[in-house]
């Protein structure tokens, strides 16, 4: 018997998302949304490519919780993107919103589910979803690190013109313009890149990183960045389903590694069956580390608002 993934929100990252994982046929998968018909229709698509790809998952769309019961993982992609003239807390409030009742709804029909959380701004909605599901650490993570670190990694493979598979990385901290790349255990072919690529110019491509959703919304003008991201949420979700052990940079629940207590940080994590099932503590450079903690202090801020909010 397959397993079986919710996706809740029906847009660009959350269709993508179920396509995805859909193609791979290790999971069938709920696709849900408030708008009428959406779902049901992307689903019926993504359904009716199965003879193609060789993929007998079964999709289905809804409008309501119900069918979301049982679910192995829960993936949270629901909420609105930044729109001109709106605060950074304009945001964080809505969506706080958005994930907190989506959590109210899968956690009870799926008490055994680990949640991903891919809304932003991402640290603090997974902080909320944890606090609302009343799940265990473990089973609370969100999706930022994999996707901060494939742009990374790309943009590093393009300048030494080498196979994105050659270049290991790391990318910690919050999912913004505080995130924290470790030049200093990155390499290239088992190469620290710092011997390969000027300090300039590593500066600039870790600039570029940090930027990487801004850059690409720029571009389209309308919407943002779905492709790289739902690849992101679909690798963590075949590490969990398929137990691999996978040790990929997520959001997760820190009580006292890297000298971080009481939040959601990137930080690499072993991803298995029971969800992340240890935080790696990866050596930092002093400057890695101030860092790191100036990122997690930004995340606690918006923390702080939504708990003066709900007080």
């Amino acid at each position: 018997m397959r397993k079986k993934v919710t996706v809740v929100g029906a847009g660009n990252v959350g269709a993508t998302t179920a396509q995805r994982i859909v193609d791979k046929g290790y999971a069938d998968v709920v696709l849900v949304d408030v708008i009428e018909g959406m779902p049901q229709g992307k689903a019926l698509d993504m359904l009716q490519s199965g003879p193609v790809t060789g993929s007998d998952a079964y999709v289905a769309g809804a409008n309501t919780y119900e069918p979301t019961a049982n679910s192995d993982v829960v993936v949270i992609t629901a909420g609105i993107a930044r729109k001109p003239g709106m605060s950074r807390d304009d945001l964080l409030l809505t969506n706080m919103k958005i994930v907190g009742d989506v959590t109210r709804q899968v956690a009870p029909r799926s008490p055994n589910a680990v949640l991903i959380v891919v809304s932003n701004p991402l640290d603090a909605m997974v902080q909320h979803a944890f606090k609302v599901s009343g799940f265990p650490k473990q089973r609370v993570v969100g999706m930022a690190g994999i996707l901060d670190t494939a742009r990374f990694r790309t943009f590093l493979a393009q300048e030494l013109k080498m196979s994105v598979t050659n270049i290991q990385a790391h990318v910690l901290g919050g999912h913004g313009d505080s995130m924290v790349p470790l030049i200093g255990s990155t390499s290239a072919a088992g190469v620290p890149v710092s011997q390969l690529i000027s300090m300039q110019r590593l500066d600039e491509i870790v600039k570029r990183t940090q930027n990487g959703g801004a850059e690409i919304v720029s571009l389209l003008k309308t919407g943002s960045a779905y492709y790289a991201p739902s690849a992101a949420v679909e690798q963590m979700v075949e590490a969990i389903l398929l137990d691999r052990k996978s040790v990929l940079p997520c959001a997760a629940y820190l009580e006292g590694e890297y000298g971080i207590t009481g939040l959601f940080v990137g930080v690499p994590v072993k991803l298995g069956a029971e969800g992340v099932e240890s935080v790696v503590q990866v050596r930092l450079t002093s400057e890695e580390d101030a860092a790191l903690k100036k990122s997690a202090a930004a995340v606690r801020e918006l923390v702080e608002i939504m708990e003066k909010k709900t007080r």
